[in-house]
Protein backbone atom coordinates (compact mmCIF):
# COMPACT_ATOMS: atom_id res chain seq x y z
CA UNK A 1 0.00 0.00 0.00
CA UNK A 2 1.31 3.39 -0.98
CA UNK A 3 1.39 6.17 1.60
CA UNK A 4 -0.97 9.03 0.93
CA UNK A 5 0.47 12.19 -0.61
CA UNK A 6 0.48 15.42 1.40
CA UNK A 7 -2.84 16.82 0.17
CA UNK A 8 -4.41 13.35 0.06
CA UNK A 9 -3.47 12.93 3.73
CA UNK A 10 -4.87 16.37 4.61
CA UNK A 11 -8.18 15.51 2.99
CA UNK A 12 -8.36 12.06 4.61
CA UNK A 13 -7.41 13.50 8.02
CA UNK A 14 -10.39 15.82 7.89
CA UNK A 15 -12.79 13.15 6.72
CA UNK A 16 -11.60 10.74 9.41
CA UNK A 17 -11.85 13.41 12.10
CA UNK A 18 -15.27 14.71 11.04
CA UNK A 19 -16.78 11.23 10.60
CA UNK A 20 -19.50 12.45 8.27
CA UNK A 21 -19.99 12.95 4.55
CA UNK A 22 -18.28 16.19 3.57
CA UNK A 23 -18.24 18.49 0.55
CA UNK A 24 -15.11 19.69 -1.18
CA UNK A 25 -16.09 23.25 -0.17
CA UNK A 26 -15.96 22.31 3.54
CA UNK A 27 -12.55 20.71 3.10
CA UNK A 28 -11.20 23.68 1.14
CA UNK A 29 -12.49 26.18 3.70
CA UNK A 30 -10.84 24.24 6.53
CA UNK A 31 -7.49 23.85 4.77
CA UNK A 32 -7.54 27.55 3.80
CA UNK A 33 -7.55 28.44 7.50
CA UNK A 34 -3.97 27.10 7.60
CA UNK A 35 -2.67 27.58 4.07
CA UNK A 36 -4.04 28.55 0.67
CA UNK A 37 -5.33 25.82 -1.61
CA UNK A 38 -7.54 26.08 -4.69
CA UNK A 39 -11.01 24.53 -4.75
CA UNK A 40 -10.23 22.82 -8.06
CA UNK A 41 -7.07 21.25 -6.60
CA UNK A 42 -8.97 19.70 -3.69
CA UNK A 43 -11.78 18.63 -6.03
CA UNK A 44 -9.26 16.89 -8.31
CA UNK A 45 -7.51 15.12 -5.41
CA UNK A 46 -10.85 14.03 -3.89
CA UNK A 47 -11.82 12.61 -7.27
CA UNK A 48 -8.48 10.78 -7.48
CA UNK A 49 -9.01 9.35 -3.98
CA UNK A 50 -12.48 8.21 -5.07
CA UNK A 51 -11.06 6.53 -8.19
CA UNK A 52 -8.36 4.82 -6.09
CA UNK A 53 -11.09 3.37 -3.85
CA UNK A 54 -10.28 5.48 -0.79
CA UNK A 55 -13.50 7.50 -0.80
CA UNK A 56 -17.17 6.96 -1.37
CA UNK A 57 -19.13 9.78 -2.93
CA UNK A 58 -22.80 10.58 -3.26
CA UNK A 59 -24.71 13.44 -4.78
CA UNK A 60 -26.24 15.82 -2.27
CA UNK A 61 -28.08 18.56 -4.13
CA UNK A 62 -25.63 19.85 -6.71
CA UNK A 63 -22.50 18.85 -4.77
CA UNK A 64 -20.71 15.59 -4.19
CA UNK A 65 -20.19 14.55 -0.59
CA UNK A 66 -17.26 12.31 0.25
CA UNK A 67 -16.67 9.83 3.05
CA UNK A 68 -13.80 7.41 3.71
CA UNK A 69 -14.05 3.76 2.74
CA UNK A 70 -11.59 2.72 5.48
CA UNK A 71 -10.90 4.08 8.94
CA UNK A 72 -7.61 5.74 9.82
CA UNK A 73 -6.79 2.64 11.89
CA UNK A 74 -7.39 0.31 8.93
CA UNK A 75 -5.14 2.51 6.78
CA UNK A 76 -2.42 2.44 9.45
CA UNK A 77 -2.71 -1.33 9.80
CA UNK A 78 -2.34 -1.76 6.03
CA UNK A 79 0.80 0.40 6.05
CA UNK A 80 2.22 -1.69 8.89
CA UNK A 81 1.42 -4.92 7.02
CA UNK A 82 3.09 -3.54 3.91
CA UNK A 83 6.17 -2.50 5.88
CA UNK A 84 6.43 -5.96 7.45
CA UNK A 85 6.16 -7.46 3.97
CA UNK A 86 9.42 -5.78 2.96
CA UNK A 87 11.37 -7.74 5.58
CA UNK A 88 12.93 -11.10 4.83
CA UNK A 89 12.34 -12.04 8.48
CA UNK A 90 8.91 -10.82 9.58
CA UNK A 91 9.35 -12.28 13.07
CA UNK A 92 12.56 -10.35 13.64
CA UNK A 93 11.00 -7.15 12.28
CA UNK A 94 8.02 -7.61 14.60
CA UNK A 95 10.32 -8.24 17.55
CA UNK A 96 12.24 -5.02 16.85
CA UNK A 97 8.95 -3.13 16.53
CA UNK A 98 7.63 -4.47 19.84
CA UNK A 99 10.92 -3.68 21.63
CA UNK A 100 10.38 -0.01 20.80
CA UNK A 101 6.86 0.08 22.26
CA UNK A 102 6.03 1.70 25.55
CA UNK A 103 4.11 -0.09 28.32
CA UNK A 104 0.73 1.28 27.20
CA UNK A 105 1.31 0.15 23.62
CA UNK A 106 2.39 -3.32 24.78
CA UNK A 107 -0.78 -3.55 26.87
CA UNK A 108 -2.88 -2.51 23.87
CA UNK A 109 -1.08 -5.11 21.72
CA UNK A 110 -1.77 -7.85 24.27
CA UNK A 111 -5.44 -6.88 24.33
CA UNK A 112 -5.58 -6.89 20.51
CA UNK A 113 -3.95 -10.33 20.40
CA UNK A 114 -6.49 -11.71 22.90
CA UNK A 115 -9.36 -10.25 20.86
CA UNK A 116 -7.95 -11.68 17.62
CA UNK A 117 -7.52 -15.10 19.26
CA UNK A 118 -11.16 -15.08 20.42
CA UNK A 119 -12.35 -14.17 16.90
CA UNK A 120 -10.24 -16.95 15.40
CA UNK A 121 -11.71 -19.50 17.83
CA UNK A 122 -15.29 -18.44 17.17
Amino acid sequence: MRRLGELEAEIMDRLWAWQRPTTVREIVDDINEHRPVAYTTVMTVASILYNKGWLLRAKEGRAWVYSPVRSREEYTAALMEDALGTSEDRSAALAHFVEQMGPEEVSALRKALRTAARRTQA
